[in-house]
């Protein structure tokens, strides 16, 4: 739990000290600190000294006393009536030496803050109080005084805006004035890469210092020190770094060193996006040789495929979308999932145990959304309809203020919520949310995560009293939940379960994607204030300050809508067959459980079974025997039912049978002085058909050794042809595909095929490659100019249309599933394509370009340009296994139904035989 680990690891690391930034104002910078005495009532016989440290914040004076039964200070610059130091007549008497290094603070208000060490509301003392501070070193009262001076004139100031300009022209004259100490590296023989200033960003404060790169450490020093000299982060621990927009500006950057952790190392903000822009490309460099750079659609490949849950797919979305624990404007959204707060038992296969995902909250009432509805439309532009976000700094820290008090009381100007309108009940929290004029919340990523301690008031903190005389203590949970670790283990399956794989892309849709905006968000009722979306305000362009800084923290407090990831519908989860599940769960299902008699799928689960041993081990792929059967580059390969025959096309314009058995050629026969394109063979292993460059497709009769026939079907080279159920796709440079019904001749007889014309698939440009999905009902085809086509055949109309590849498109497959095509081309590129939604889902680039392949989903087997067979981790976007094959390109591959056996023909004119060996 990203924000609770956080806390505790601070609190580990600076258990003893009382102070924090969270004592300051939101939008207060703390400059330093002195040692100091707090010295009451001065001169009386009961005259007392405390010890501490004085802190010099741009909007107050903190005093910490060493004691931790006496409270921490805070006097607001605002309310000061005088900040003085003794005459100098004073300071130089011998008599009033020990006056040396006092200051005298007169104030109407003071806050008095952990009391004996207990968080709690801040006490307020109002009325004339005066103050006088000891500092250690007397030489630097002066300073101290003069810095004090600056900051009442800037905290007395009208306007925020001038209070902020006035503050931010101090802390840069500061930062001006320092740089960072060079001694703190880690090795003195470390480079220097670049140095300047930035903030350390954290939930509702940020701490102004410098950064440094060097070719081995990302360093910050903090202006003040607090809370440590130097954050050092080793650039060889990097694992993922992201641009962020902090402030409604593109001025953030957050580092992790986790994979998927959604808690950062550091989170900096910049002064300028040029300095960010720098850091990032040199970090980005460092580790661009051993990171993938994944995308929300790689993230969704994994998802869909179901490598990765539902959990980690909306943490890597909300990652990706801006979202982060140090930002409470912007942090992590997750959905209501459990619409049942009242059950005994939770029923996670009835549907109306969940909520409806197609809608956002305030749509799931209807009488509320009627009248939201009612006064949108009345409502002068720009029009919204929800008045409150679903997600915003006030509502994160609803849920958690049990386990982070501290920022509540410093977002609430060191008050809790009323006793009524805290997080008491989840069940009254959901009936709120429904009902609710204003509440539209969703949830945060705690609800589904393994740490209960934001359900239990373990610090015993008195959150008040409610109506009734009940004490705010622990979350009410629901009857179906025996305790706080059992409902999150609940809310957990709910999350996961299938109903929720079924419909989250729904909500996807709403929270990151085509639904955020536009006529799609009217439609799904899910408008929110204009200023909560990206570019929905430009800073840049508001020259008052004051309009600049209200507009801020209007925006800030009442949250923001994430970053649009996608804007095309989301698509689907691919959810498993029952006894693919029953393989991955951890109960086993029995045989009585069966919804399949045990011998009814035998041999179709142990195909299957062997298909996915084959690949988890295609690594082992060994060659094992190579023949140069052809003069120029082999074009296609087919292969009998029995394994015997190997029939291969080549560019020396031959057709050749090379028998296994005997390793020999068996037959070699030429239909025109063109080269063939590709070959197939009909089932029962009596037809063997090519595509020709001379616009032709060739019958071939494997039993009578000659030509039987010749189909005429194109204007220009024949580049691809498919067979499936009688019926003939064929692809040409001709710029269509033609689909044919086929009625095979009569052997014996001189009676030819019958070829009739079903359909015609127009394109732009020649068609190099085309692949059709297991149903028989959706074609694919790839261009010379890079455009994958996705047609349904059954009504010869274009589904989906990709500019995909730079240059010709080498090859294209359905997945086993038929979910995604996968392609090859000139750019180098492999490009995934759901073939639901039509949306390019993965992207992934290869040194050279891979001119053929095979894959079952996850994982791909291709040829490479340079001879090589690569087998690569898709979701991975990597290579994990490189064979030496071929002396030049790859260009034609088949693999048996087990895929536990491969032939390769190249343009060194050989074909290769490999098998897996496990």
């Amino acid at each position: 739990m990203a924000f609770i680990r956080k806390r505790r690891l601070e609190r580990e690391l600076y258990s003893k000290e009382r102070f924090s930034l969270l004592l300051l104002n939101l939008e207060e910078y703390y400059f330093e600190q002195h040692r100091a005495n707090h010295i009451i009532n001065k001169g009386c016989r009961d005259e007392r000294k405390f010890r501490g440290s004085l802190k010099i914040c741009s909007k107050s004076i903190i005093f910490e006393p060493d004691d931790n039964i006496q409270p921490i200070i805070k006097i607001p610059l605002r309310d000061c009536i005088s900040i003085k130091a003794p005459e100098d007549s004073e300071a130089n008497n011998p008599f009033t030496r020990d006056a040396a290094g006092r200051i005298s603070v007169a104030c109407n208000q003071v806050f008095l803050i952990k009391e004996r060490n207990i968080i709690a509301p801040y006490k307020t003392v109002r009325g004339r109080t005066e103050h006088l501070f000891q500092l250690d070193v007397a030489g630097k009262l002066g300073d101290v005084v003069q810095t004090l001076h600056q900051l009442y004139r800037a905290s007395c100031l009208d306007k925020m805006g001038d209070q902020a300009a006035m503050i931010t022209a101090i802390l840069q004259s500061r930062l001006a004035r320092t740089s960072f100490d060079k001694n703190r590296f880690q090795s003195i023989s470390e480079t220097l890469h670049m140095e300047c200033k930035a903030e350390m960003v954290t939930p509702l404060v940020t701490n102004p210092g410098h950064v440094c790169v060097t070719d081995a450490n990302l360093y910050f020093q903090p202006l003040n020190g607090y809370p440590k000299p130097v954050v050092q982060i080793t650039l060889q621990n990097v694992r993922r770094i992201y641009k962020r927009r902090h402030g409604l500006m593109p001025l953030g950057l957050e580092v992790f060193c986790t994979e998927n952790d959604l808690c950062s190392d550091i989170y900096l903000k910049f002064y300028n996006y040029q300095d960010r822009d720098e850091l990032y490309f040199l970090i980005a460099t460092y580790i661009e040789n051993h990171i993938t750079e994944h995308t929300a659609e790689s993230y969704m490949l994994q998802w869909q495929r179901g490598h990765i849950s539902n959990y980690q797919y909306l943490l890597h979305l909300n990652n990706l979308a801006d979202r982060s624990c140090n930002d409470l404007s912007q942090y992590p959204v997750f959905p209501w999932i459990i619409a049942d707060y009242s059950s005994s038992v939770l029923d996670l296969t009835k549907p109306e145990t969940f909520r409806d995902l197609s809608k956002p909250i305030g749509a799931l009432n209807k009488e509320r959304l009627d009248r939201l509805l009612t006064r949108y439309q009345e409502m002068p532009e720009p029009k919204f309809m929800y008045g409150s976000h679903y997600s915003s700094p006030g509502y994160v820290l609803f849920y958690l203020v049990r386990v982070a008090p501290e920022y509540m009381l410093c977002l609430q100007n060191g008050k809790f919520d009323h006793a009524d309108r805290m997080f008491n009940s989840l069940a009254e929290t959901w009936k709120n949310c429904l009902d609710g004029a204003t509440d539209f919340k969703e949830l945060i990523p705690e609800f589904y995560e393994n740490d209960s301690s934001f359900l239990v008031n373990s610090l015993k903190l008195d959150l008040g009293k409610r109506q009734g005389g009940k004490m705010v203590e622990d979350v009410e949970l629901p009857p179906w939940a025996s305790g706080p670790d059992d409902f999150l283990q609940k809310s957990q399956e709910a999350l996961e379960s299938q109903y929720v794989s079924e419909h989250l892309h729904e909500w996807i849709d709403l929270i990151f994607g085509c639904k955020q905006k536009g006529s799609e968000a009217v439609a799904a009722h899910n408008v929110f204030h204009p200023l909560t979306y990206e570019g929905g305000v430009d800073l840049n362009s508001i020259m008052d300050p004051n309009e600049k800084v209200a507009l801020l923290t209007q925006i800030l407090e009442f949250g923001q809508t994430p970053k649009q990831l996608f804007t095309i519908p989301h698509p689907r989860r691919i959810i498993p067959k029952l006894k693919s599940l029953s393989r991955t769960s951890s109960h086993s299902v029995s045989i009585t459980e069966s919804p399949v008699s045990p011998n009814e799928e035998s041999f179709e689960d142990l195909t299957e079974e062997s298909i996915t041993l084959a690949w988890n081990n295609i690594a082992k792929l060994k060659l094992d025997e190579q023949y140069k059967i052809h003069k120029e580059a082999i074009t296609g390969i087919a292969v009998t039912c029995n394994g015997s025959s190997v029939f291969t096309t080549s560019q020396d314009s031959t057709l050749k049978m090379f028998s296994k058995e005997s390793k020999t050629i068996q037959r070699s026969v030429s239909f025109s002085n063109m080269a063939l394109s590709s070959c197939l063979i009909l089932q029962g292993d009596t037809t063997v058909i090519s595509s020709s460059w001379d616009n032709h497709i060739y019958f071939y009769s494997i039993a009578f050794g000659r030509q039987q026939d010749i189909l005429m079907g194109h204007d220009d080279a024949v580049s691809k042809i498919c067979w499936r159920d009688g019926r003939l796709y064929s692809a040409s440079w001709d710029s269509t595909v033609k689909v044919w019904h086929c009625v095979p001749g009569e052997t014996l007889s001189n009676k030819k095929h019958h070829f009739e014309l079903l359909a015609e698939l127009e394109h732009d440009v020649s068609v190099n490659t085309i692949d059709l999905n297991a149903a028989n009902t959706i074609l694919a085809s790839g261009t010379k100019e890079g455009t994958i086509s996705v047609w349904d055949v059954t009504t010869a109309t274009v589904l989906h249309q990709l500019p995909c590849h730079s240059g010709t498109v080498f090859d294209a497959a359905f997945s086993p599933d038929s979910r995604h095509l996968l392609s090859t081309g000139e750019d180098c590129c492999f490009k995934v394509i759901d073939i639901q939604t039509g949306m390019l889902i993965s992207s992934v680039t290869a040194e050279e370009p891979q001119r053929c392949f095979k894959w079952d989903g996850n994982t791909i087997l291709s040829g490479s340009q340079s001879g090589e067979l690569l087998i690569w981790d898709l979701l991975g976007g990597k290579v994990i296994e490189r064979i030496k094959g071929h002396t030049g390109a790859v260009t034609s591959m088949w693999m048996n139904e087990q895929c536990s056996s491969v032939i390769t023909g190249g343009e060194d004119k050989q074909i290769m035989f490999w098998k897996l060996q496990y």
